[in-house]
């Protein structure tokens, strides 16, 4: 893979290669930009909005994912035969695969994310680790590759039960096993390397020491590629149930400013060095006033919206500018955060047909989704189907600003859980802002 980035300069047309919410939230940013967009879908999604809203749009087989939004070679014949400068992978699919990015540059297109190298180095959860060890950010304690062995087994004693398996090319949950006792170590080891190896066609996996219950905390950054990089804040994505997130917030309610300065000052070095290029999360885990080092995302995540809201910043605008142009428009020393965001994931309980939606509105709120009235919600992808983000001056005010709005979100002719988000935001324990990863799953 090559280190050289091909730039473009301005990009004029860009292909998105993604679907439901956030390539609508790409091509908005591209409409503002001035650049034409072209959307990919499957035979699920041909009367999608983000279908309707690109310029053009070009079917890449059925609905299951496989033959469709993770067919590569379909993706690049859709932006070369529609005359693509750029493509933008979005989340999830393809947006971390270093084998996509170098099939994009190899094909004279500019990828909207990090060179493959970066992506390849910080997909492998073991390689990020010692990544992150060198430029000075604490790891939780842990292995290396892992085996259903005597070393591995001694390795995990040191460390002290509980432990978890995680797979190195993983996420979401997936090749993930916490392990209580040295018995059950070996069996989980296989079951977890079977899973990551079906997953993410890579079977590695390592052992860390379990934080029983651990804050989520994350800083979102943006780097040009040139040694500049700016982070917008911290985010807190405590609020999960079976590993994946639910409600994001920012500022974190955990954090103390001695900790919000160590992080950032190591994860700033760390970007500069790599000559990291485009948007990008570190993510934590922190207990009390420790923190530790889990992983990088590299690219834009799902909860960017609360960041954008606290600093007034389009990160999906900088992040095309940024790999596209080598450049940003923003100064990290003039960055200036100001006031709470709070997002809720809504999550379709059922597939079927939306029969009625009214969005909120007013002041300091943000409705992100692919939904419209008379609109499928097919059963074959993620469940996100909208995200919902308030903004106020403080926490206080933020958590009324978003109860209201839950409260005038209606979606009909489908289940969701936009009731269970207004439960969890209303709960005391939520209020007070002292709760750990495990806390949803405790009261559900």
């Amino acid at each position: 893979m090559s280190l050289k980035h091909k730039h473009s300069g301005k990009v004029n047309r860009m292909l998105i290669a993604n679907r439901g919410e956030i390539a609508v939230r790409v091509i908005r940013a591209c409409r503002e930009m001035g650049i034409q967009t072209v959307a990919v879908y499957s035979t699920a999604d041909k009367d999608s909005l983000h279908v309707k809203m690109a310029d053009k749009a070009v079917c890449i087989g059925p609905a299951p994912s496989s033959q469709s939004y993770l067919k590569m070679e379909s993706i690049i014949m859709a932006a070369t035969h529609t005359h693509c400068d750029a493509v933008h992978p979005g989340v999830g699919f393809l947006s971390e695969s270093a084998a996509f990015a170098c099939l994009v540059r190899d094909n004279g297109l500019v990828f909207i994310g990090p060179d493959p190298d970066v992506i390849e180095l910080l997909g492998d959860k073991v390689r990020a680790r010692e990544t992150a060890k060198r430029f000075g950010l604490p790891v939780t304690p842990g292995t290396g590759a892992a085996a259903a062995d005597t070393r591995t087994a001694e390795e995990a004693l040191c460390l002290g039960y509980p432990v978890i398996i995680k797979a190195a090319a993983g996420g979401g949950g997936k090749g993930m096993r916490i392990v209580r006792k040295p018995e059950e170590l070996a069996d989980n080891i296989m079951l977890a390397s079977r899973e990551a190896q079906s997953n993410f066609a890579d079977g590695t996996v390592f052992i860390e020491k379990y934080l029983e219950n651990p804050r989520h905390v994350e800083l979102q950054i943006l780097a040009d590629g040139n040694g500049n990089a700016a982070i917008l804040g911290e985010r807190d994505c405590t609020v999960q149930m079976n590993h994946q997130k639910l409600i994001e917030e920012s500022p974190s309610p955990a954090v103390t400013e001695k900790m919000r300065e160590t992080m950032t000052a190591g994860a700033a070095v760390m970007f500069k060095e790599l000559k990291y290029r485009g948007a990008g999360t570190i993510e934590f885990l922190a207990e009390g006033d420790s923190f530790y080092f889990m992983e990088v995302n590299a690219r834009v995540q799902v909860e960017h919206p609360v960041s954008e809201f606290v600093s007034g910043i389009d990160i999906i605008r900088q992040q095309i500018l940024a790999c596209a142009e080598g450049r940003m428009e923003i100064n990290s020393d003039e960055i200036i955060l100001k006031g709470w965001s709070i997002e809720c994931r809504i999550n379709a309980c059922t597939p079927g047909k939306i029969s009625r939606l009214e969005i909120p509105g007013g002041p300091g709120v943000r409705f992100d989704s692919f939904l419209y009235n008379g609109c499928g919600v097919p059963p074959y992808y993620d469940s996100m189907i909208a995200k919902l983000i308030v903004h106020d001056i403080d926490r206080k005010h933020a958590l009324a600003r978003m109860d209201r709005a839950l409260r005038e979100l209606v979606i009909e002719g489908i289940n969701t859980n936009i009731e269970k988000q207004r439960r969890v935001i209303n709960h005391p324990v939520f209020i007070r802002g002292d709760f750990g990863t495990s806390w949803l799953s405790e009261i559900e």
